[in-house]
């Protein structure tokens, strides 16, 4: 096989062209499935929520999920979209081993929601996000591989199927191509399904876990030299967090340069990301519309919303999160680019959270921007599972508040909370992590530092008080940095009859 050599990211950027297209899905938190009774409860023992429908058993008929229709709708709503006033099912015919009818009943050329958009700020600059269409569908079920290395079928000695998520309600969000985006691509990618995810949960329609797969995203990427058509686009499959929508989407760049740069056709396919290299794998080749031979669904009836009920609907949409960023921003007293570093790490919502369970704007942003921040990015997960609680957060600043802990003995706090033993004031007592202020307690320590450092101590003598700085340091290593700095000082200042 011949090697291709891969430029980097910012020489295939400065010769092509990037076009950009997300297909986003989303699972909505309805009690029961879209077209039978069946509940939706998410890990429940495999193939204990089916029935005759969702399984496909001969002479069982669907019946319409009015929730899902509705939450589709208010999802559109909030997408800037048209809402159909009327449009039909269709059955999208494939074999998949985790799709009982051998079809999906979808939507084809009659959507629900088109012609919507989404704005996005990225590097101080707005970018509208044209979204195409939003439909509504079923989901399939989930096959399992067993007893390979990797979890795929390649390698494994069976494969089993799940059929409990088959049926679940599930929402498409199409974008048109979004070219003209240079090398901001991969940022203006994240920040879109970030922008969308957030809609998502303010509608209360759907949980949009991305670790769980209740929102998963295809990447469709193509390259072109300027003032040349599009070219072929190829679409990476379930990318299922916001970090890796950005590198998929760079990853794509740097392959699809190097094949053309080798004079390489790009063909038409799927690809799978690869979490534990960063790069893209080929999957099959794509079909087009036509080899799905779409047609009507025969069993369901058409859905026509009432004009006058989409408009009750969308005088009831909560808050837009740009609105509610912006409020936020003025609250917390920071700037519009804190704000967007804010947005981009995932921390509005448990920066609220924190603050509505008595933390500061100052000191709730200070741990999920700093440390928990570091965490996350350390472990290439979601700040959101980082392992620790917005209360929690409120709880370890009230010990800072309160002197009960300094910033240094506060992080080593947090590890214990975030390696699950118990919340702060919890780790705080079983590790023995207590600020120590008691006058008495310090004194011996601070007598200790001042008989070793003796020109130290004379400088202070003399008013040169800036050089307790010294003796508090020497304090607080004796300590393990446990002792309150400003009790330390003052008493250093106080011996030396410098205060």
């Amino acid at each position: 096989m011949t090697t291709i050599a891969l430029p980097s990211y910012e020489d295939a950027t400065s010769r092509y062209e990037t076009v950009i297209g997300l297909e986003t899905h989303v699972e909505l938190g309805t009690q029961t499935k879209m077209f039978c009774g069946c509940k939706t409860d998410f890990g429940a023992e495999p193939n204990t929520q089916v029935c005759p429908v969702c399984l496909a058993l001969p002479g069982a008929l669907p019946a319409m999920n009015g929730a899902a229709i509705e939450a589709t709708i208010r999802i559109g709503l909030a997408l800037n979209c048209d809402i159909a006033q009327w449009c039909r099912m269709a059955r999208k015919n494939y074999f998949y081993p985790d799709m009982p009818k051998n079809f999906q009943t979808s939507q084809y050329d009659e959507p629900l929601c088109v012609d919507g958009y989404v704005d996005v700020v990225v590097d101080g600059k707005e970018y509208r996000i044209g979204i195409e269409r939003v439909h509504i569908e079923e989901d399939t079920g989930k096959t399992l591989h067993v007893g390979g290395a990797t979890g795929r079928i390649h390698g494994a000695t069976e494969s089993l199927v799940d059929y409990n998520r088959a049926g679940i309600p599930l929402v498409e969000i199409v974008t048109k191509p979004v070219p003209g985006l240079g090398a901001l691509a991969p940022e203006v990618a994240k920040a879109y399904v970030a922008e969308l995810r957030d809609i998502i949960r303010s509608l209360g329609v759907s949980d949009v876990r991305m670790e769980q797969g209740s929102l998963r995203c295809d990447v469709n990427t193509s390259l072109n030299l300027p003032g040349d058509e599009w070219g072929t686009r190829t679409e990476t499959k379930n990318v299922n967090s916001l970090r890796s929508v950005e590198r998929a989407v760079r990853s794509e760049v740097i392959r699809q340069a190097g094949l053309l740069d080798a004079g390489t056709r790009i063909f038409q396919e799927t690809r799978h990301f690869q979490e534990t290299t960063g790069d893209t794998r080929p999957g099959r080749s794509k079909e087009t519309a036509t080899d799905y031979r779409y047609f009507p669904e025969p069993d369901l009836v058409p859905i026509a919303p009432d004009p006058a009920w989409v408009a009750q609907l969308k005088t009831e949409l909560p808050e837009r999160p740009s609105a509610k960023r912006a409020r936020l921003r003025e609250d917390w007293g920071i700037s519009e680019l804190d704000m967007q570093s804010v947005a981009n790490a995932g921390a509005v919502d448990l920066i609220e959270e924190t603050i509505a369970a008595g933390a500061s704007p100052a000191g709730a942003r200070k741990w999920w921007m700093g440390e928990l921040a570091r965490r996350a990015n350390e472990q290439d997960i979601e700040l959101s599972a980082v392992g620790a609680t917005p209360a929690q957060v409120a709880a370890l600043q009230k010990l800072v508040d309160e002197g009960k802990l300094n910033d240094k003995l506060a992080r080593t706090v947090l590890e214990g909370v975030v390696a699950g033993e118990g919340d702060p004031a919890e780790v705080m007592a079983a590790r023995g992590l207590e600020v120590v202020n008691d006058t008495g307690a310090l004194t011996a320590a601070v007598d200790e530092a001042i008989a070793a450092n003796p020109d130290i101590a004379d400088k202070i003598r003399d008013g040169k008080v800036a050089a307790a700085g010294a003796l508090v340091g020497a304090v607080m290593k004796t300590t393990r940095g446990q002792a309150d700095a400003k009790t330390v000082r003052e008493l250093i200042l106080s011996r030396l009859g410098a205060s």
